[in-house]
């Protein structure tokens, strides 16, 4: 995934973020079916990211949006569309560095159970370097 202002390219690779790679201001992210379900992505304090999942191939369909470190990374406002379409907006909150994983949780509409995650953003927020 490149992690730029619009959509990712679908690889999960990225070692280490690094300052000249990080989103700041306004991002989207557009998950496919057939992308990979593991994506990365470094954001700069106060960026928001518009996440989109687009609807399953499958039976299954997006149920939620979860952050793992809210203080670093915070998911709201989730809806799902008609279309099956699910949106969240992940605001990167704070002024310090950390990281987060955001999963997005699905499940058959007709089957008991709990949800299971079907895709995982993992976020490095890298603070602005500081001046002295």
């Amino acid at each position: 995934m490149s992690p730029t202002k619009g959509t990712p390219s679908g690889t999960a690779a990225a070692p280490s973020p690094s300052a000249a790679n990080c989103v700041s201001g306004r991002a989207e992210v557009l998950f496919r079916p057939g992308d990979a379900v593991v994506q990365r992505l470094c954001l700069r304090p106060g960026a928001v990211v518009s996440l989109v999942l687009e609807p399953r191939a499958d039976d299954r369909r997006w149920t939620a949006v979860l952050s793992s470190a809210p203080a670093f990374v915070l998911a709201s406002g989730w809806r799902v569309d008609a279309d099956g379409t699910a949106r969240a907006s992940l605001r990167c909150a704070g002024t310090r560095g950390g990281t987060a994983q955001v999963t997005a949780r699905a499940k058959a509409p007709d089957v008991a159970g709990a949800a299971r995650v079907a895709f995982t953003l993992h976020v490095d927020v890298l603070p602005y370097p500081t001046q002295g």
